[in-house]
């Protein structure tokens, strides 16, 4: 056979594959397997099975061949790109992240662009973010370098730039789809999970069967509060694709929002065949509160825990899932030695300062004054429609959420982002060593702006009202430092503060791993001092706009509910219904770590668990101070 004819051939066997991967990937495998066979390491035929493999739920296979290709073939773009695409289907977003780099460093010619994919690869992202500004300033239009630019502001955080950036890039080419992929990503990450879905279904149109862009639907679904639309499409996903553990936890997370505890379960457990040492699955089983693990189950997170190889991820989530197992084995000393080691490692992966807290409590006791609330009395949008539930997290706050959704007149809907985002907004640096100008910016707004911005919370919160109900619950217990800007843009919302016994409250978040935020978790010292400027700060609100904001103390709700109930509906000005009483049959779907305990009807025997523990919580005694003594009423404030 002459070489035009081999060439051909080969041609003619490749384009067969190409034809087979969507009707019949085992086919295209069986053909680009013959053509190695023939003319070992081909590049095509290489491409081609790894993503005949990935069509058919090999994606351990599908991986293998990619590095091998990249290997063998450094400057292979698209293999880099479906290596990339392999990891964040698996969910190892490291991996995925140093694969998209690659793909990146390989996708441009320009001398420059190629510098800054090799600084992109090596993670120096100083060298990368120069050389591509410089270049842009040049080239202002050249969407590789946007993108790479883009990748930047990502690794670094800065998803608003990131975001930016990427919208410029679609703007110049609407069919960049790993451009329009970033774009999603990004949006995902600020819990944008409209746009991030917008973006997702423009992905699916042009390639519906891709799992990837499938996946990214179904997580912006379940942020969007489409929990039944999530499971769905992750239950589809899952029949064609059952080897993906990380898929199984994210239709665990979704069962279990949904209330169908025992399928979410299975599924965790699934999860954990597949994969023994995914820390968060182990971590998900342990935060349904409700379940007790087995000595086999025991027996093998130690296993796990034995291993070198564990990320720090895995290690962290099971350090907290061994310590709820033998917390309710009895055994407080062990347990409490686990939380403290997974807190100590979780520590290391965020930045918390206590001292920028007491600073912003500071900052917000100066500028909320009793004559700056009479000099802005008026302002505001004027609905009445949002109940806030503030406070800390795990001091009953799901709680009271699932009491006033149970009302007829209440919609409850999840721990919304929106005055956060609006707060980092009006307070947003240009550089990251400056001092927000949050909150003293506030005193500059015109009454207009502050309308303004309370009509924009009521806009971005209303796709998560979905039946109908005159009001609403935003129960993200941060919010608690935002009270000032709440009743400054809301005048007319309510804002109640739920508040739990300081150690109770304390010692419930330090063995409680949280996804996101509540980096003051992580350590006794900054928990008691965060509880303290909390006290601070609501003490504060108490005095400058007195009965605004309506406590409720945890342990009185649980000593006589009915009271409690009927006292918190009148504030609302709801008249009281029975079923508020028996919130526990409430079927609406709850996301935070509570989801199982508030289906069930109040119960006392949790308000003391903390005393199991108490020889080992002499520094949050200590940080929390006169806080302690004095619960449930605040210190009297300097």
């Amino acid at each position: 056979m002459t070489t035009a004819e081999q060439t051909g051939s080969l041609q003619t066997a490749l384009a067969h594959a190409g034809r087979m991967l969507q009707s019949d990937p085992a086919v295209a495998d069986a053909q680009c397997a013959e053509i190695l066979r023939v003319m070992p390491d081909q590049p095509d035929a290489l491409f081609l099975r790894a993503l005949a493999l990935a069509a058919q739920d090999k994606s351990d296979e599908a991986i293998a061949v990619l590095k091998h290709t990249v290997t063998r073939y450094p400057a292979h773009a698209q293999a880099w790109r479906a290596l990339g695409d392999q990891y964040t289907f698996a969910g190892d977003t490291q991996k995925a992240d140093a694969a998209y780099a690659r793909h990146l460093r390989a996708s441009v010619n320009d001398p420059r662009l190629r510098e800054a994919g090799a600084a992109l690869c090596d993670n120096k992202l100083a060298v990368a973010e120069r050389i591509l500004r410089g270049f842009l300033k040049e080239n202002p239009t050249d969407v590789a370098a946007i993108r790479m630019l883009a990748e930047v502001g990502a690794r670094l955080g800065r998803y608003k730039d990131a975001e930016n950036l990427l919208a410029r890039a679609l703007e110049l080419a609407p069919s960049f789809a790993a451009a329009r992929h970033n774009y999603a990503s990004v949006l995902h990450r600020q819990s944008k999970a409209r746009e991030a879905l917008e973006q997702a279904d423009i992905l699916l149109k042009a390639d519906p069967r891709n799992p990837g862009f499938r996946a990214m639907r179904a997580a912006a679904l379940a942020q969007l509060g489409e929990y039944e639309e999530a499971a769905r499409t992750y239950d589809a996903l899952l029949k064609q694709f059952p080897s993906q553990p990380k898929l199984w936890m994210s239709y665990g997370h979704t069962l279990k929002t949904l209330g169908q505890t025992h399928d979410s379960i299975a599924a965790y457990r699934k999860a954990i065949a597949q994969m023994p040492g995914l820390g968060e699955a182990w971590w998900s089983l342990a935060n349904l509160k409700t379940l007790r693990f087995e000595d086999d189950e025991i027996a093998t997170m130690r296993k796990q825990l034995a291993r070198g190889d564990l990320s720090v991820e895995d290690r962290f989530h099971l350090e907290f899932a061994l310590g709820k197992a033998l917390e309710d084995s009895g055994v407080f000393d062990a347990a409490f030695a686990h939380y403290a080691e997974g807190n100590a490692q979780r520590r290391k992966t965020v930045h918390y300062s206590a001292d920028e807290t007491s600073e912003f409590t500071r900052r917000s006791r100066a500028l909320f004054t009793r004559d700056f609330f009479a000099t802005h009395e008026g302002m505001g949008a004027g609905e009445p429609d949002p109940i806030f539930i503030v406070g800390l997290p795990r001091s009953g706050s799901t709680l009271l959420e699932q009491i006033l959704s149970s009302h007829s007149q209440v919609e409850g809907t999840m721990e919304l982002p929106d005055i956060t985002a609006l707060a980092r907004r009006l307070g947003e640096r240009t550089k990251k060593s400056e001092v927000s100008r949050y909150p003293d910016v506030l005193a500059e707004l015109s009454a207009d702006e502050v309308k303004a911005l309370g009509e924009e919370y009521l806009s971005r919160t209303r796709i998560h009202r979905k039946l109908g109900r005159p009001f609403f619950i935003d129960k993200l217990p941060n919010n608690f430092q935002h009270t000032g800007f709440i009743h400054l843009i809301l005048p007319r919302a309510k804002i109640i503060d739920a508040r739990r016994h300081p150690l109770g409250c304390g010692f419930s978040c330090f063995k409680q791993h949280f996804a996101r935020g509540q980096s003051f978790t992580y350590n006794l010292e900054d928990l008691g001092r965060y509880y303290r400027d909390y006290v601070e700060l609501m003490a504060h609100y108490d005095a400058v706009l007195p009965g605004r904001v309506q406590r409720v103390i945890y342990e009185d709700m649980v000593a006589d509910p009915e009271a409690e109930v009927r006292r918190l509906l009148a504030y609302c000005g709801l008249a009281f219904e029975e079923g508020c009483l028996k919130f526990y049959e409430n079927a609406r779907a709850v996301r935070t770590a509570s989801s199982e305990q508030v289906r069930q009807p109040i119960y006392s025997d949790a308000t003391d668990h903390w005393r199991n523990f108490e020889p080992w919580l002499a520094d949050l005694k200590a940080s929390l101070g006169p806080v302690l003594d004095s619960y449930p009423h605040p210190p009297v404030l300097s």
